[in-house]
């Protein structure tokens, strides 16, 4: 089992103890929550009726240059919650009417949440439990999780290792999130929808949506002059899991400040289409696309320090 006193959990591998210092993902072995709420921007079966009970982690270990949430990302903002709090915490975003309870940036905090999460369903919860993730995990540490995750939201952000360490200084990610997904889809390997649809506030006209229950719906980010990655990416996943994996085009990407060319401006609609006619092509019919509306700061979560318990 890997542990915060030599932290191996995610790709960087930096055998860091955690439990005295930062690691590369720029927070030691006490967890921090930077926001804990219902969100109802994720995918519609996601999202469900009421909204994704999500809880932010702070830090991460990837450290992409063009983060949205870099004020959390980059350092030890939140709150510091206990095993305690946060199964409080997630029985409380139930008693809410949340749709599961969405764990975001996890990765750095996977021991915690092998801990917490069968005491939260000994006190009662019975939602589903999401990991949404960068997919920069070994899969070691993604087995402690093994029969404790219902739905993984993972990234596949890059297949063109060039990227990967330009954007994201990690030129192995490519190799390390594919067997990433190859295990969450061990671990979850066929869809499962409820049985009765519930309207969606993330949906068009609020139509019903089925929610997911348990599965992995990947998340493929369109960046600027990236078309051919994003292809690539969908490519990969739909040859290798066909109809057992759900696939999201994310059109949202929006440039934050002093960003170099090309991530200096949004992906232009031309992109995007390119990006969706060539998943229509490969014969993907379980996908996720949006309006580019969505690409505005707007969108962005608010983050803060008090959580009410």
């Amino acid at each position: 089992m890997i542990t915060y006193e030599k932290c191996r959990l995610c790709g960087h591998n930096c055998g860091i103890d955690r439990t005295k210092r930062h690691g590369k993902c720029h927070i030691d072995a006490t967890p921090r929550i930077a926001r804990a709420d219902l969100h109802l921007w994720e995918e519609p079966p996601i999202t469900g009726k009421n909204g994704s009970g999500t809880i932010f982690f702070s830090g991460c270990s990837l450290g992409c240059i063009y983060c949205q949430n870099h004020k959390i990302s980059r350092g030890a903002y939140g709150r510091k919650v206990s095993d305690d709090e946060l199964v409080r915490l997630m029985l409380s975003l139930a008693e809410r009417g949340a749709t599961n309870i969405n764990f975001v940036t996890p990765t750095h905090f996977i021991p915690t949440l092998a801990r917490v999460i069968p005491e939260a369903k000994r006190q009662g919860l019975t939602l589903p439990v999401v990991y949404n993730t960068s997919s920069y995990e070994r899969v070691e540490s993604l087995r402690m999780l093994d029969g404790l995750i219902d739905i993984y939201l993972p990234d596949l952000k890059y297949m063109d290792s060039r990227l990967a360490l330009r954007y994201s200084g990690a030129e192995d990610y490519p190799e390390v999130a594919m067997a990433a997904i190859d295990e969450m889809m061990r671990q979850c390997p066929t869809p499962v929808l409820s049985d009765t649809p519930a309207p969606s506030p993330a949906s068009e006209e609020n139509e019903p949506t089925p929610v997911l229950l348990r599965g992995v719906l990947c998340r493929v980010l369109v960046l600027p002059r990236a078309v051919a990655n994003a292809c690539l990416a969908v490519s990969h996943l739909y040859r290798k899991y066909g109809e057992r994996i759900y696939i999201s085009l994310l059109g949202q990407y929006t440039p934050m400040a002093g960003m170099p060319p090309p991530l200096n401006r949004r992906i232009t609609a031309g992109e995007y289409r390119r990006v969706v006619e060539y998943t229509q092509k490969l014969g993907v019919t379980k996908a996720f696309v949006q309006s580019l509306d969505v690409a505005d700061e707007s969108f962005i979560p608010d983050f803060y320090e008090e959580i009410s318990m």
